[in-house]
């Protein structure tokens, strides 16, 4: 039996794998949260933020439980840090998807959108990370938070099929491979998500 289990709020299967990969290795289990619950609005200016304002909503609907809540998105510094906190809906925000796509879809649309914003921006300027907020509530509490980045560069045009949201251009140059190349395993070992969660273990550890 795992000695703790977290709910994870979040619908999003890349995310539930990415965790319960992350949380495997630590004796955690990762269960998404029981039911059909509305989401919240995400409209914090910061990923810490938003983290924070999904894990206390959720935690009112699964008394006693511990939520684990993220935000997480990539920040390219030709683009002024964009699209950050919007990732998710940047065509739908521009107006160049419908939010009520599916998730290959709108990950393909955002995709185009992102390398039409870099058109012209040179290899050595197409820097960018991948950043990500953990938080934990329980029964409308806050509880704690973590942070993880990965740094990488922007490709002209996408590689390889695993991974989710902008992976098939963010390019490792220390493993010359995209994340949408690298295995679960080694995913978990060196992405922004991965990296987050095991920050976030010596402090759970605490509670």
């Amino acid at each position: 039996m795992p000695s703790l289990t977290l709910y994870a709020a979040t619908s999003n299967a890349g995310k539930l794998r990415d965790f319960a990969v992350a949380a495997s290795a630590h004796d955690i289990a990762i269960l998404p949260i029981p039911g059909e619950i509305a989401p919240p609005a995400e409209n914090a200016d910061t990923f810490a933020g938003n983290a924070l304002d999904k894990a206390v909503y959720y935690s009112r609907f699964q008394p006693g439980a511990m939520i684990l809540a993220d935000d997480s998105g990539l920040e390219v510094d030709a683009l002024n840090g964009a699209p950050g906190v919007h990732s998710a809906r940047y065509a739908a925000d521009a107006g160049i998807s419908d939010p009520a796509d599916d998730s290959r879809q709108i990950d393909l649309r955002n995709n185009e959108f992102l390398l039409k914003q870099l058109a012209g921006v040179d290899d050595p300027a197409r820097t960018a990370r991948y950043r990500c907020v953990l938080a934990v509530a329980r029964d409308g509490q806050p509880l704690l938070t973590a942070e993880g980045s990965v740094e990488g560069r922007l490709l002209t045009a996408p590689r390889g099929t695993g991974g989710f949201g902008y992976d098939p251009l963010f390019y490792l140059p220390e493993l010359g491979k995209t994340m949408a190349e690298v295995d679960l395993e080694s995913k978990h070992a060196l992405s922004h998500r991965g990296r987050a969660f095991r920050a976030l273990l010596p402090r759970l550890a605490k509670l």
